[in-house]
């Protein structure tokens, strides 16, 4: 039944619960386990010439004059990379993760009466189902270093440390060969289940809670002497730039190589699989299940599965969705965003 005269707050902003920093790169010798000497890895500069790959006109592609003349041309590029030096096999890569109380309330809201009937929902729910499903899901892409991205691929080993205060000292979990467990699902190895329940549990405390907890987490994988890493990519706006790639570095001086945040956080929420009922592999929490390298949106609001959807229904006209959907409406409020909607719509 519809809450009588209840409207969508039109400025409605949540903060983000789970707040992710930069990631940054090292690197050492595994075998080096008396005295292990840690250095940043360093963006530097390349210069290249490559090769005419890319598709012709049928013209060009058709004549074999004209493709050797085009062969010839120069391809020269100036390219960032990062690899690990000559004598180093460990790519290490470190970040911190603040969670923060989730309790439904909005960080900017002009409705009152909205406001209530909103946290009343999330009360609602986390009182009959808990957090525990988002909070495990969380740990387990922790754990398996999905974070790492195409640093994971081609690792000989990953392992995951998580440390975090206790309140008595700092406790330390240990998540080994992380790299065989899957990424399609959110199943654990035998031998890093109780790390993995263990942070899980809390994730769901700090979030059900009223206290900040900071969790750190580093992963060591193994990946070969001199072998490239992979920072991240700067989106470079200016098309006037000579340099056809440009990866993110903490600043101009030191060029110690890192990942954004957006990019650690995207793995981290990468827990959707309630998209479809024969989700092959989950996707990112986003209001319409866009993921961008596939240049697809799984959830549409022809098929009244997007975000905006499913949380209307809920809190305006009091229509549950099933609990898998109210797993993932929770999860978009923990990732934070605006939400609002304007008068005009």
């Amino acid at each position: 039944m519809a809450t009588n005269n209840l409207t969508t707050a039109s400025v409605l902003a949540f903060e983000r619960n789970l707040d992710i920093s930069d990631a940054f790169l090292s690197q050492t010798n595994s075998e080096n386990t008396v005295n292990p000497v840690v250095t940043p890895i360093i963006v530097n500069e390349k210069s290249v010439r490559g090769t005419i790959s890319n598709r012709l006109k049928n013209a060009i592609a058709n004549d074999p004059a004209k493709l050797d003349a085009e062969i010839e041309k120069p391809n020269l590029q100036k390219v960032d990379v990062a690899a690990l030096d000559a004598d180093n096999d460990t790519l290490i890569v470190k970040w911190s993760l603040k969670l923060l109380p989730f309790n439904g309330e909005p960080n900017v809201c002009n409705n009152p009466e909205y406001k209530e009937r909103l946290m009343q929902v999330v009360n609602e729910y986390v009182t009959t189902h808990g957090l525990g499903e988002l909070a495990r899901r969380y740990a387990v892409n922790i754990a398996n270093a999905r974070w790492l991205w195409r640093n994971r691929l081609g690792a000989e080993s990953i392992d995951v440390e998580v440390t975090y205060a206790n309140g008595q000292g700092r406790t330390i979990l240990n998540f080994e060969n992380s790299h065989e467990m899957s990424l399609n699902d959110f199943s654990v190895t035998e031998n890093n289940a109780q790390a993995v329940e263990d942070l899980a549990n809390l994730i769901e405390q700090s979030l059900s809670g009223n206290k900040v907890q900071i969790v750190y987490i580093e992963a060591k994988a193994r990946i070969g002497y001199g072998q490239e890493a992979y920072p991240s990519q700067e989106l470079i706006l200016d098309t006037g730039k000579t340099k056809s790639k440009v990866l993110y570095t903490n600043n101009d001086a030191d060029k110690h190589a890192g990942m954004h945040s957006q990019k650690i956080g995207n793995a981290i929420r990468t827990i959707d699989d309630w998209y479809d009922e024969y989700a092959k592999f989950p996707i990112a929490v986003e209001p319409y299940g866009s993921v961008t390298t596939l240049g697809k949106a799984y959830r549409q609001p022809k098929n009244k599965i997007d975000f905006y959807t499913l949380f209307d229904n809920w809190v305006i006209n009091s229509e549950a969705p099933e609990i898998e959907q109210q797993h993932y409406v929770m999860a978009v409020l923990i990732r934070g965003g605006v939400f609002g909607k304007s008068a005009k719509e």
